[in-house]
């Protein structure tokens, strides 16, 4: 197998390797044999390309048409001409699938259903990252550059599934990139070989270019290019902001499907920014409108997810499985048969510029008759859409139970069950201790959980003097819940998060609630909710009554008479007149709103997307620390493969420069003593004329090591005379740059041989010309690889060698003397 078909072999085998980190966020993982089918044809293009032979750039292009076909083939051949060409309605269709992924991938939380949209995304970014791989690595012969590609393949895979890619991804990717590095280390690293071992090191007598001296094999220096690499590819991802949750947003909300009964999960997200902006607005646009049968709807809260994890960071909803939704739902987990319960009914019709993936209804629904693709998830008893199913114009009916349970029968409520409660009282390590102290204080003296949330809600609405601002900057931060105690300002968010943290330090299972307040009565009987209704709170757990309301905004919502102490802490929204009967949908439509804020146009959204809101925090903004490694990440990637050319051109500038400054190389190849009579190489009294021998010597250095970038090993076994001579006739240089070659040659040995040599101008001219005679006569490729990476740069490699083992040896020496000292000192008596 030749060079160049290992090398393509191992780029294709590198990619896939890389891709296999994005194997556990979509199921089934079918499309990896479709990305491996489209991306061989690719590189059995850049194959046949390079074998005509083509140019570099031609090459790639052949690549691109042939992935372009073949992506074509695979998902839009209905709509391309002939199948296979990309006509203007096989583009568009792909523009569809591309965006219908987006909106997939936004919905879905790892494992996804393999959606078309999602397998095109897949399979395209797959090729495209090995259509870059195949370029770096075969075309231009870069495999080291070509890790770049494959790191970002992997760092977006361990990104979206939160981090946990796995070991098993990343030796898998690492073994990959390591392979290609190993294969270039038997065709272009063939050649790095002589770099990094072939040529004499200067200053170690006794070894000469192909006189069977050791050098360090491709193979060795494969490996340690690859170690290096698989560091960086440890250490970037730490720097790298972390993404949380679903595929894009944040924690999931249970299991989705494309199909029936079978699927992905299906995520939240998280708008924490716009639930702000929505609640600042001057205009309060109208988002649904609904008639009901309820007596009194000051506590119908319309329900959108239930957030049940919490990191210190943000609180989210789980991943979860869904099903089918059920012709009636289950009965409430934990509530009693004995517990006073009202059925109700209400018509909901969403406006037409709201759109949300989680069905708006009242808490706990019994029965939702609703058109479309909508999945149940029973944990959260929340609905949500399937396969870009949105609330935009929806119209459905929702009989709800109105659950009033007695504030002796909360008081009286047993233990929860133990697995519900070690799952809702979690609160992870990073939670200020002052949370749970302040928790602790405000509860004390009550008697039972029920009292304790009592307590708690107070405090927050009545008691502990805090302040309802939406005005309040929100970020993220683990300090969050214990600045707000202090601060005592902010929105629902805080007031709700903080006290489900607090509830949950206090062993009360507790979970957090994000929809819409009952929203304003109309003067039709119907009722209005709008964006400024958009609402959060806690939801607390009690055996008998199951997940229980509590409202601890102060100026928000209404409490509830189980909760209340004495008169309720606050007043509905406008509630809606009470309603005997259930109605048809409402007479008015639904306004369209006219205006979107920039925020919701960013989101690509014009309706309110209140779900999984991240716990308010400091404010801080971007974390600085991560910030700032992340700059010098990327520098450090942009700079490493530019170290050889930086040394280069300063060696190029001191050896050349007006000071002639004399480097210890030239130093220790200045002979010294007078030459000896039989004419052979000897002492001179170079060091004598220092100036003038330096001068020339470094010259001469900058000669045989441009020689060398442009692929004219240095051979300093010959004499000067010979190597100019030697590197004339491998660099085929013609006219003015041969010339100087020998007159800097002739300037040499009159430095090696001559009693007292003469200073000779011009030396820095005649290495310019030399210079311009390599590039002149060379190739692109070859002109490249002298500026990018001079193969003279060993020398640093040489230098630091032979650094480390002269302080090697004088520790060693040091050792032995203080060694020896220690033995001869006389020893004292016992």
């Amino acid at each position: 197998m030749s060079g160049r078909a290992r090398l393509t072999l191992a780029s294709w085998a590198a990619t896939l390797m890389a891709a296999g980190a994005l194997l556990p966020l979509v199921r089934p993982a079918t499309w990896i044999f479709t990305a491996a089918f489209v991306l061989a044809l690719v590189s059995g293009a850049g194959t046949l390309a390079r074998r005509a032979p083509l140019a570099a750039p031609v090459t790639v292009l052949a690549q691109t048409a042939v992935a372009l076909l073949a992506l074509t083939a695979v998902f839009a051949h209905e709509q391309a001409v002939l199948w296979l060409l990309p006509g203007p309605e096989a583009v568009s269709h792909a523009v569809d699938l591309f965006r219908a992924g987006a909106e997939d991938v936004g919905r879905y939380a790892a494992p996804a259903p393999d959606t078309e949209g999602i397998r095109l995304m897949l399979v395209g970014g797959v090729v495209v990252i090995g259509l870059l791989v195949d370029a770096l690595a075969v075309t231009f012969r870069r495999a080291a550059p070509a890790g770049l590609p494959l790191l970002a393949l992997y760092s977006v895979a361990a990104g979206l599934s939160g981090g946990g890619a796995g070991r098993l991804w990343f030796l898998l990717a690492g073994t990959g990139y390591l392979l290609l590095l190993l294969a270039e280390g038997r065709d272009r690293l063939s050649r790095w070989g002589r770099v990094f071992g072939g040529a004499q090191r200067t200053g170690r007598p006794g070894t000469t270019v192909g006189s069977g001296a050791q050098s360090f094999a491709p193979v060795r220096t494969g490996r340690r290019i690859g170690a290096v690499a698989l560091g960086v590819a440890l250490v970037v991802p730490f720097a790298l902001p972390g993404l949380s949750g679903g595929l894009l947003a944040g924690g999931g909300g249970g299991e989705g499907s494309g199909g029936a009964g079978k699927g992905g999960t299906i995520s939240t997200v998280n708008p924490l920014v716009s639930l702000q902006d929505d609640l600042r607005q001057q205009e309060d646009r109208e988002v649904l409108r609904y008639r009901t049968n309820a007596v009194d709807t000051s506590g119908m809260y319309l329900r959108l997810v239930a957030l049940d994890q919490f990191d210190g960071l943000s609180w989210k909803s789980s991943v979860r499985p869904v099903v089918d939704v059920p012709e009636r739902l289950p009965w409430p987990e934990g509530l009693a048969q004995d517990v006073r319960v009202t059925e109700v009914t209400g018509n909901f019709v969403a406006s037409g510029n709201y759109e949300q993936k989680w069905l708006p209804m009242p808490f706990p629904a019994s029965r939702v008759d609703v058109e479309g693709r909508w999945r149940y998830e029973p944990a959260g008893r929340m609905l949500v859409g399937d396969d870009k199913q949105t609330t935009r114009g929806a119209r459905y009916q929702v009989t709800s139970l109105d659950v009033r349970p007695t504030a002796e029968r909360l008081a009286a409520a047993g233990p929860a069950p133990e697995e519900l409660r070690r799952e809702y009282t979690k609160v992870p390590s990073s939670l200020p201790g002052d949370v749970k102290a302040t928790a602790l204080e405000v509860t004390r003296d009550a008697r039972n959980d029920y009292e304790r949330a009592v307590r708690l809600q107070d405090w927050f609405a009545r008691d502990g003097g805090f302040r309802y601002d939406v005005d309040v900057q929100s970020g993220t931060g683990a300090q969050a819940v214990s600045r707000f105690l202090k601060d005592k300002e902010g929105f629902c968010v805080h007031f709700s998060f903080s006290m489900a943290a607090m509830a949950r330090t206090l062993g009360i299972p507790a979970r957090v609630a994000v929809g819409f307040m009952p929203g304003t009565a109309q003067s039709d009987g119907s009722v209005s909710v709008g964006i400024r209704d958009a609402h959060a709170w806690p939801e607390l757990y009690f055996e008998g009554a199951g997940w229980t309301r509590f409202e601890p905004t102060p100026q928000r919502g209404s409490t509830p008479s189980y909760a209340r102490e004495t008169t309720p802490s606050g007043s509905a929204t406008g509630p809606a007149q009470p309603q005997q009967s259930a109605s048809a949908q409402p007479s008015a439509a639904p306004s369209a709103a006219e205006s979107c804020t920039p925020q919701m146009r960013r989101l690509g959204e014009c309706g309110p997307e209140q779900a999984a809101v991240e716990a308010a925090s400091d404010g801080s903004g971007p974390d600085l620390m991560g910030t700032v490694l992340v700059v010098l990440g990327v520098a450090l990637v942009l700079v490493l493969p530019l170290l050889p050319l930086f040394w280069r051109s300063r060696a190029r500038a001191r050896r050349l420069g007006p000071a002639g400054s004399w480097d210890a190389e030239e130093a220790a190849a200045v002979p010294s003593g007078p030459a000896p009579a039989d004419g052979r190489p000897g002492r001179s009294s170079a060091r004598g004329a220092g100036g003038t021998a330096a001068r020339t010597l470094a010259v001469w250095r900058e000669i045989n090591d441009t020689a060398w970038d442009y692929g004219v090993e240095p051979d300093e076994s010959r004499t000067p005379r010979a190597a100019a001579a030697r590197i004339v006739r491998l660099g085929e240089l013609r006219g003015e740059s041969a010339d100087a070659v020998h007159r800097v040659a002739r300037a040499v040995e009159e430095v090696l041989y001559a009693p007292r040599p003469q200073p000779v101008a011009g030396l820095a001219e005649e290495a310019g010309r030399v210079r311009a005679g390599f590039h002149a006569g060379a190739n692109r490729r070859t002109r490249l690889r002298a500026l990018l990476a001079p193969r003279s740069a060993v020398r640093v490699r040489w230098a630091a060698s032979a650094r480390w083992a002269s302080a090697t040896a004088r520790w060693s020496e040091r050792r032995e003397a203080l060694t020896a000292r220690f033995r001869r000192a006389p020893h004292g008596a016992g």
